[in-house]
């Protein structure tokens, strides 16, 4: 490998590695963003402009990078005396440093393509999230790839790479000083510190293509931008409204024909909901599935077959086929399904401080004298779930309640199979039931998630495969319902199923709205006739509609809305990433950004693809800001917590 021409200049000599290891890096971040652009496919338009400015502009983030991670080296050949850099042993301490330099690098860069396979995306936000659950993700990997064979091949390409272009590494030092050196480390401080105060990761999304945008950052840089956003303070970042306008507007928002403000306070959006008629206390089971996306079904043109049961039910259920997810993650969906309310910025509610204690849809039901849990197949530390729920209103019950003499069919890092989970569930559900309660239960499964391993013989499809995920779920959710058919409380259970989020969050704009459609099926065959409902729909509204079905009034600071109470014409959802904030209104998505940006759009629900809203519709823009701006003000303020008035029977 070339590196430059004999120097002469001592401090030349002594610093030439750093070009070496420059080389390497741009070769490797070219490389790796060659096999990202071949996996976008059909993501990325075959036209020259979009690939120069990719390989471009990644080349300067590339290039700011390399100022970060060669600072072992940079150190190295700063602080080893020239006596002990020149010798032996100090070649080889540089041969050893530079092939573990190289290796992490090409590491990092194996990574991103496995992250970008999975996510469709550079390191994000999801990537820090994971840092904290290494014994999951690790396991993840280790069930879903052939690590050590990866590894291993990584290992050698990096001392082939280091043996063949070993005189880029060659310890030379005609006579430099400490001092003189350190001159240099000072000018390799000052260009870090300019790099990271004068550039953001933003500044790269300047096309109307979110692959590109993508494929123009660095996954480092990319991955410490997302750290140092993953506790966004709305009112800093987020375009916002006057507070007194923002909570007047949503207050009118979240009206509806049945709701009735308790007080005038401008700030306190507490509704009576009232419904004529005695509550039904029915028992309910709200089942999250683990990445159903709408368009696996065959109603949704899906060609494979892979969900016959859940295809059939919506001919004997309530089903919503306009609905959308809130996020691109199980926390964003747990929150919109326990607490109705708008994804915050940054980390979700399950898993920021002081979330205890908040009005949830648990409490309506615990006022009732029901038996609220949530049941998971996996270990409920992860993503905070078990603390977040146990504190707010829920029983948690996990995978530390199977007995070790339980049957379980199949385990991997993320739990037990489907159908382990819902022999668990059951358990809960007999228990109350045998104390005269009735019951709640939220069950999250995990069995469609990679590695997308099932029990033997239970689908056609091979073993490891998504296909394979999607129909196992399948079966086990119409399994679970034949087993729960033989109970006596079947005929008075309500089955709400649907998804956390899709399978796929990646689109060629910033908040592809296909990949937010979600199915929804209430089930009860003695209560709810069988109907279609082609509504727009969002994930918030999901628990209030559930509980209008069962004529409940109570006390209500949800931002969803009973469906079937809310005026045509009303509808809206809340499509967002962990900073990219959408809202839905009938053909139209509004998206706040961090820095105060908006951008609107008009999006083709089939391929999540959209075009700019010219004009801007200025009512959407205050609409989608005081929804979010409240959301936030609400939880960073406590004034989401539950109150002791709230329990007070509404009649």
């Amino acid at each position: 490998m070339p590196i430059a021409s004999n120097p002469t200049s001592p401090l030349r000599q002594r610093f030439r590695p750093l070009w070496w290891l420059a080389i390497c890096y741009v070769l490797i971040g070219a490389i790796t963003r060659i096999a990202l652009l071949f996996m976008a496919g059909s993501g990325v338009p075959h036209h020259p402009l979009y690939w120069a400015y990719a390989f471009g502009v990644g080349l300067v983030y590339d290039l700011i990078v390399f100022g970060y991670v060669a600072w072992p080296l940079v150190l190295y050949l700063w602080l080893m005396p020239q006596r002990a850099y020149v010798s032996r042993a100090g070649q080889w301490a540089l041969y050893a440093l530079g092939a573990i330099l190289l290796f992490g690098l090409m590491f990092v860069g194996a990574s991103e393509l496995v992250f970008w396979g999975e996510f469709g995306t550079r390191f994000n936000f999801i990537a820090v999230d994971y840092l904290v659950y290494t014994t999951e993700v690790i396991g993840n990997i280790r069930e879903s790839y052939p690590l050590g064979t990866w590894i291993s091949l990584l290992a050698l390409a990096t001392l082939a790479i280091v043996w063949f272009s070993r005189r880029g590494l060659r310890a030379s030092d005609g006579g430099t000083r400490f001092l003189q050196r350190g001159k240099v480390v000072l000018v390799w401080l000052l260009i870090t510190v300019i790099t990271a105060v004068a550039f953001k990761g933003t500044y790269k999304d300047r096309t109307d293509n979110a692959y590109v945008n993508e494929l123009s950052g660095n996954g480092i840089y990319e991955f410490f931008a997302a750290f140092r956003s993953s506790h966004l303070d709305y009112s800093r970042f987020y375009r916002t409204l006057p507070d007194d306008e923002a909570f007047k507007r949503v207050r009118e928002l979240v009206k509806t024909p049945e709701a009735t403000y308790v007080n005038d306070d401008p700030r306190d959006l507490t509704r009576e909901i009232r419904h004529e008629g005695p509550e039904k206390h029915l028992n309910v089971v709200l089942i999250s599935v683990e990445s159903l996306s709408a368009d696996f079904l065959k109603e949704f043109g899906d060609k494979r077959g892979i969900t016959p049961n859940l295809d059939a039910l919506i001919g004997q259920s309530m089903f919503f086929d306009h609905l959308y997810a809130n996020g691109t993650r199980t926390v964003r969906g747990l929150e919109a399904l326990s607490l109705s309310v708008p994804p915050t910025p940054g980390d979700s509610i399950v898993k920021a401080h002081n979330n205890e204690n908040l009005l949830s849809v648990a409490d309506i039901f615990n006022d009732r004298g029901y038996q609220s849990d949530f049941v998971y197949g996996g270990y409920g530390y992860f993503d905070n779930m078990n603390y977040y729920f146990s504190h707010n209103g829920y029983r948690t019950v996990d995978r530390n309640d199977i007995g070790k003499n339980d049957v379980i069919h199949h385990e991997n890092v993320w739990g037990v199979a489907d159908e382990d989970l819902y022999t668990l569930a059951l358990k809960q559900m007999d228990e109350a039931h045998a104390q005269g309660k009735p019951f709640f239960l939220h069950i999250m499964t995990t069995s469609n998630h990679r590695p997308f391993t099932v029990p033997a013989n239970r689908v056609p499809q091979k073993n490891g495969t998504r296909e394979a995920a999607v129909a196992y779920t399948d079966w086990s959710i119409a399994d679970f319902i034949k087993r729960a058919q033989a109970k006596p409380y079947f005929d008075d259970t309500v089955f709400v199923i649907t998804a956390d989020h899709c399978a796929s969050s990646a689109g060629r704009t910033s908040v592809p709205i296909n990949r937010y459609h979600i199915p929804l099926w209430i089930y009860a065959p003695k209560h709810i006739a069988p109907q279609r409902v082609s509504r727009q729909m969002a994930q918030v509204d999901i628990m209030p509609t559930v509980l209008g079905l069962l004529n409940f009034s109570y006390r209500s600071r949800f931002f969803g809305a009973d469906l079937f109470e809310l005026e045509p014409g009303r509808e809206r959802a809340f499509p967002a990433t962990y900073e990219k904030l959408g809202y839905l209104h009938g053909d139209v998505l509004t998206v706040l950004e961090p820095q105060r940006k908006l951008e609107q759009l008009r999006p083709n629900f089939d391929n999540g693809d959209a075009v700019p809203n010219t004009p801007i519709d200025q009512g959407q823009v205050d609409d989608a800001t005081a929804y979010y701006q409240v959301a936030a003000f609400l939880f960073k303020h406590g004034l989401m917590v539950k109150r002791p008035e709230d329990s007070t029977p509404v009649k």
